[in-house]
């Protein structure tokens, strides 16, 4: 017994994950010249100090904390109030029908959605399908309540205009009898968005063999170069069961609050509500009432901020592709990219620990993202943009040293 739920466990490793580089043990690395000097960037997440949080987010708390006992103690599923005010922006936003009493509930931040969600539509035994790469934790918590994983490529370097998910491949697993599909749109890591077309054959393949799905759009507020964004939860082709992701943690700064909002079918939000009032109660009850600076920013706020992010890109998928043998897409919404890198002399485990203790610069493993991915590795460039264009420098040299 005690072997089993230290299996369980292991699959949960947070060494690699945002701002847990310092719990990596040290080890003997192949170290290789002197240090490169610079400004620490952790690349692992958005720095908040660079890009700071929805104008009036503090204001927003102090009211609740001024509401008192009423504010602290709402509803499992969030307070009234605040439900209809975030389910009316969404529903705005996303085109889908969202009652607030019966389609969404407020979760401390979309990585508590994501566990509500999966532990609400999947059970011991199920096949559950994810894409790889993905976000991580997508992974982790299907093996960790116990589910079989199926894989679903995407050819993100092969296409143009679309992520490059295999549909034939997709619709070939959900024959072998999936019960739950996941995936983020825009994709963690790449940062690459999902056409109508591939939205809609999902929507239709999700519906006709009876697969749950768990969409999450964190990041669809930043999309850039004017792409054309799909909701899948406004289709009118879609399963059963669903659930769409999204909260205010990352293009709009406010991680801090641990917010999120699942939305979808009632009896799943019913399922999450029940298991959100054995796990965390609630989503903090002060930090609740921020949500209403949410989708309530100043004129021109979000187009700036995209614009500032766009040219960071910019400037990051210039130097990396200057350097031979290394291969990246550039962002299409969000933040992220997923350089691949040249053929190394070192194991992407240690060049991330190397670049770390050389560079002062943290980037994400790729093998985060999938077993596959042995020479990738992710970036958050939600950072200040100069310290962020030093840190890939400073990067580069590094692989220049440790290539092949």
């Amino acid at each position: 017994m005690e072997d089993l739920l230290m299996k369980k466990f292991a699959k949960l490793g947070v060494e690699n994950a945002p701002g847990q580089e310092k719990l990596q043990k040290k080890k003997e690395l192949d170290i290789r010249g002197e240090k490169i000097e610079g400004p620490t960037v952790d690349f692992s997440h958005g720095d908040v100090d660079a890009f700071e949080p929805l104008p009036g987010s503090k204001e927003c708390f102090d009211a609740g904390v001024a509401a008192g006992g009423k504010q602290a103690y709402t509803e499992y599923r969030g307070g009234y109030d605040m439900r209809k005010d975030v389910a009316e922006k969404l529903s705005a936003f996303t085109g889908a029908s969202i009652d607030p009493d019966k389609n969404i509930i407020l979760t401390p931040g979309t990585q508590g959605a994501l566990f509500l969600a999966i532990g609400s539509m999947a059970a011991r035994g199920d096949k559950v399908a994810i894409v790889e790469p993905d976000y991580f934790a997508n992974r982790k918590l299907a093996e960790f309540f116990e589910c079989e994983i199926v894989p679903v490529p995407m050819d993100y370097f092969g296409v143009k205009d679309r992520a490059g998910i295999d549909l034939d491949r997709l619709e070939a697993v959900f024959q072998e009898g999936i019960r739950l599909f996941l995936f983020s749109n825009p994709n963690n890591p790449t940062g690459a968005v999902y056409s109508r077309e591939e939205v809609l054959k999902i929507a239709s393949l999700a519906k006709k063999y009876h697969v749950s799905l768990i969409v999450d759009e964190l990041y669809s507020r930043q999309v850039f170069d004017g792409r054309e964004y799909t909701h899948l939860c406004a289709q009118e082709e879609i399963p059963e069961e669903m659930v769409t992701i999204i909260g205010p943690s990352k293009t709009e700064s406010l991680s801090g609050y641990r917010l999120g909002a699942a939305f979808g079918s009632e009896e799943v939000i019913t399922r999450m509500e029940k298991l959100q009032a054995i796990v965390s109660l609630r989503a903090a009850g002060y930090c609740q009432a921020v949500f209403r600076c949410w989708f309530n920013e100043p004129e021109g706020f979000m187009e700036d901020r995209i614009l500032a992010h766009q040219k960071i890109r910019d400037d990051l998928v210039e130097k990396f592709k200057s350097v031979p043998g290394m291969h990246v897409r550039p962002t299409e919404a969000g933040s992220y990219l997923f350089p691949q890198l040249p053929p190394m002399d070192v194991p992407i485990g240690d060049f991330t620990k190397i670049l770390r203790q050389l560079a002062g610069v943290t980037v994400t493993p790729g093998t985060e993202f999938g077993p596959g991915f042995t020479d990738s590795f992710r970036i958050n460039f939600s950072q200040d943009h100069e310290k962020a264009l030093a840190a890939a420098d400073r990067l580069i040299q590094v692989v220049e040293r440790y290539r092949k």
